[in-house]
């Protein structure tokens, strides 16, 4: 009897843990709402199968209990048995598979008014590219990816030359207009996802994959990786604002053709130009670059700066230490970051080609190469202008939000994660882990970024770590937070 109980209470629990619990799909914001609709039958079916199974077990227990009365009979066959649960199993798989299949025909139905636009997925950021004034993509070849051409386009085919290319994790789409979504990888297996459209697919090294629908609402929206991809996985997200047509053309109209991508040259010497291709083909550049990130040091200012190691000591990042990070990067860890570097086995010529690269790309002086010419002054003096407006560039709160790993346990919208959402929490009362009540002004949003084990709200876990920002960093993330909080 006590079994049976504990089985009915755990069903009890169960149902109250469903209702309670914050399990709502994000508000949608496409055509695929058959999609809910297929997601629901799929739960009532299991769950009537679940409080069947369950509460059978319980009366099985208490009805069919040990008697010293009793005795069980041997019953090898029951015809009447087997035709009920045959048949009931199977109206259930009907009942999941059928509406499965009729959106499935739908989804591999792509409209003939359908836009194009290509997504590119690489450890741990995306690109997007879009048809030019021919309404057609150009072609493209894995042969052909470089830094300088990232998704690989054919400078020969007339049709790639006004393609709009998108080097960046944040692109914009037409409301209420099909879009045909092109997907490529060109290292390892990602998926483009965006919750509240439903529909995604994964990106397969090698082939074109694909998917399409219709967004329904303005509004920006977040870009997942739902495919486990390396270290950087968590952090591999994006943007997509969906906006009126009008606004739509106007931002395309903004963007560089391949074309125009292309021209102008290179400032870059020609030791740091090999060091560009080389930092890109062995992924240097995927937790590194000119950007802050949670996964390895900025090489912005990095030549000659002093970094604080995890012992405590401050080392000079001179071309020895970077040699030695390269080599062994398990040796000396900077404070902040965690031993997740692999040793790379690179010549003495290629590890200096990626040390210039560093010089120049990143803020300092050039480097010396046997192939230059008398005017590598000249090129010095031509590649400080980039650099410069590089360093000039005013931070904003989104970019430090996304580069500093935040959004991998925030949301900027009202959706719970990890941690707290970030929609409307600027100005709100908040109620701490002691039981207290705070408003989340700017002092406390500053002191939840730098010290964030120092007031933990209620109902949320202490998995926040101490990011390490500098005093410029913190303040536009508090400002993006109110200004998060001043939209809902």
């Amino acid at each position: 009897m006590t079994i049976a109980i504990v089985l009915v209470l755990i069903l009890a629990l169960s149902i109250w843990f469903h209702f309670a619990g914050p399990w709502d799909l994000p508000a949608l914001a496409s055509n695929w709402g058959d999609i809910d609709l297929t997601i629901g039958i799929t739960l009532v079916v299991t769950g009537v199968v679940f409080i069947a199974v369950i509460l059978f077990t319980a009366y099985a227990v208490v009805k069919f209990r040990y008697r010293p009365d009793r005795q069980a009979s041997y019953e090898p066959e029951n015809k009447k048995l087997e035709l009920w649960l045959t048949g009931l199993t199977s109206v259930g798989i009907i009942a999941m598979l059928a509406p499965g299949l009729a959106v499935y025909s739908d989804i591999v139905s792509v409209p003939d008014d359908a836009m194009e636009v290509e997504v590119l997925a690489k450890q741990w950021t995306w690109g997007f590219r879009f048809p030019g004034d021919d309404g057609i993509l150009g072609k493209s070849s894995v042969r052909l990816i470089s830094s300088a051409n990232p998704f690989g386009l054919d400078p020969k085919d007339p049709a790639s030359l006004d393609d709009r290319v998108i080097n960046a994790n944040q692109f914009t789409l037409p409301v209420d207009r099909p879009i045909n979504v092109k997907l490529r990888s060109i290292d390892v297996l990602h998926d483009f996802y965006v919750p509240q459209i439903r529909n995604k697919i994964d990106a397969v090294p090698g082939i074109v994959t694909s998917m399409w629908f219709t967004p329904t609402r303005t509004g920006d929206f977040e870009i997942l990786c739902a495919e486990y991809c390396g270290v950087g996985h968590y952090n591999m997200r994006g943007g997509l604002t969906v906006a009126s047509t009008e606004e739509f053309d106007s931002w395309l109209a903004s963007q560089p053709t391949f074309a125009e991508s292309q021209e102008g040259g290179s400032s870059l010497s020609p030791a740091a130009q090999r060091g560009e291709v080389l930092s890109q083909e062995q992924g240097c550049l995927a937790c590194h670059g000119f950007a802050a990130s949670p996964l390895g040091p900025s090489w912005q200012g990095l030549y000659g700066r002093e970094e604080r190691m995890t012992d405590g000591r401050m080392i000079t990042a001179d071309e020895a230490y970077i040699a030695r990070a390269i080599r062994e990067p398990a040796a000396e860890i900077v404070e902040g970051y965690g031993n997740v570097m692999p040793p790379y086995e690179l010549s003495d010529e290629q590890i200096a080609d990626i040390i210039a690269y560093i010089k120049e790309a990143g803020g300092g002086e050039a480097a010396p190469d046997d192939g230059a010419s008398d005017d590598s002054a000249a090129t010095e003096a031509a590649a400080a202008p980039a650099v410069a407006a590089v360093s000039a560039e005013p931070l904003d709160g989104a970019t430090v939000a996304q580069t500093k790993g935040c959004l991998a346990c925030h949301s900027i919208g009202t959706d719970k994660m990890i941690g707290p959402p970030w929609g409307g929490l600027a100005g709100s009362s908040r109620k701490l882990k002691d039981g207290s009540e705070v408003v989340a002004d700017a002092e406390y949003l500053r002191l939840a970024i730098v010290a964030p084990a120092e007031q933990m709200v209620h109902g949320y876990p202490p998995v926040m770590p101490v990011v390490p920002l500098t005093d410029e960093e913190v303040e536009v993330l508090v400002q993006y937070l109110i200004e998060l909080g001043a939209e809902q």
